[in-house]
């Protein structure tokens, strides 16, 4: 790696990804705002925000004694998500075993359980509820049919059945406006959307990827900044990979004036690269895994329960070169530790809230404080230039589809 990896950090720009996530930007400009100011508190810098438009924020630091400002932007596809998920009841029933026969079907679904079992509990809990309301809906039918029908005349015992009817669709109805707090029908979108075309980006994804990589690249080639931080959170990361690699075959990441770090966080890469159709995004990691172009940190935490944890999305998915492999370099948050002890008692079954815990402060940082990365005066590429791989990491090849896009 040359000397932008190296020099200090004055100005830096990031891109934010969000995961699969149907609110606003300004969501994440809050996050910062209100945890940033709780990291220098507990870690003794200085963190200030300023607005820079409905999808961006500017940040004057004093990190590590050194004055850093950066502006941070979110990449915004939360229209797309809202679009997919504007599903009826049936719809979404309907999603939910195209999905299963997907991942069942395709073999995805039990390659991945010799993974974390977290995410897969995750994936399966939507199901599970959505199976459960509907039989509750169909016992509440049956139910005031049978009372009907045992108790009434016949000429009139069709009433209850109505009535039984009118039960069930509304227990249907109210878990589906109470979905904010289940989350069920939330994630099943989120796994239908990522097993939609069995693996393959959808037209208006891969539309917005381009435009995404266009921003990218007009900030890589501002020589008043010393580094492009791409920083990717759950789905996200996975999309973050597939820009990066389209920046690395089109010779724009070589060319960037300022050092490139990419920065994954809670990746669920895997859902993906294990289907049958993923061959972009398998080719994206096996070329993004050997550039020298940048730097790429994975950081996951077992106490996250959606992510795959220390699982490096590379090797697992199958498309680790022979040899040459630089990144990602996978190393944990820690949550049970730098949570500090109350604070993780009191969050380590909230497993929702825990996904997005690496966009929050911590106050027992160690080497992993998303503040420091992100407004601090070190690339990223020299702030873990040190940092070995977390010895728990696993790189067995477990993906049974290994096709790559040529």
């Amino acid at each position: 790696m040359d000397e932008r990896f190296d020099r200090p950090v004055r100005r830096r720009r990031v891109f934010y990804i969000p995961g699969f996530d149907p609110y606003p930007p300004r969501r994440y400009r809050e996050f910062y705002r209100k945890e940033g100011a709780d990291q220098a508190r507990y870690s003794g810098y200085r963190i200030n925000l300023r607005g820079a438009g409905p999808a961006a924020w500017e940040v004057d630091a004093v990190v590590e004694d050194q004055e850093v400002s950066a502006r941070v932007d979110v990449l915004v596809w939360s229209d797309i998500v809202n679009a997919s998920m504007d599903q009826g009841i049936c719809a979404t029933y309907i999603q939910m075993c195209r999905t299963a026969w997907i991942y069942i079907g395709s073999g995805a679904l039990f390659q991945l359980m010799r993974l974390r079992r977290g995410p897969v509990i995750a994936a399966l809990y939507p199901v599970a509820f959505l199976l459960l309301q509907l039989l509750m809906a169909a016992t509440l039918v049956g139910l005031f049919g049978y009372i009907g029908y045992e108790l009434l005349p016949i000429s009139i015992a069709w009433v209850s059945l109505l009535l039984g009817a009118i039960a069930g669709a509304t227990l249907m109805r109210a878990g589906r406006r109470l979905d904010n707090r289940i989350l069920a029908y939330y994630l099943m979108h989120d796994y239908a959307f990522s097993a939609g075309l069995r693996g393959a980006y959808p037209t208006a994804l891969e539309n917005r990827l381009r435009q995404f990589e266009d921003q990218i690249a007009e900030a890589m080639a501002d020589p008043a900044t010393d580094e492009v931080l791409i920083v990717g959170h759950s789905s996200g990361a996975y999309l973050g990979v597939s820009v990066l690699a389209d920046l690395l075959r089109d010779g724009r990441l070589e060319q960037s004036k300022a050092a490139v770090g990419f920065l994954s966080l809670g990746q669920v890469v895997p859902m993906v690269s294990f289907l049958p159709k993923a061959d972009r995004l398998r080719r994206d990691l096996h070329d993004l895994s050997q550039s020298d172009a940048l730097a790429w940190v994975d950081i996951t935490a077992l106490g996250d329960g959606c992510a795959f944890a220390l699982c490096d999305p590379v090797a697992v998915s199958g498309v680790a070169p022979a040899e040459g492999q630089r990144w990602p370099l996978v190393i944990s948050a820690a949550f049970s530790r730098t949570l500090g002890a109350d604070q993780w008692k009191r969050l380590r079954r909230a497993w929702f809230r825990l996904h997005f815990q690496y966009l929050y402060a911590l106050p027992n940082a160690e080497d992993y404080d998303y503040f420091r990365v992100t407004a601090g005066p070190l690339t990223l590429a020299a702030r873990y230039a040190e940092r070995q791989p977390s010895p728990s990491t696993i790189r067995k090849a477990i993906s049974c589809y290994r096709r790559m896009d040529r």
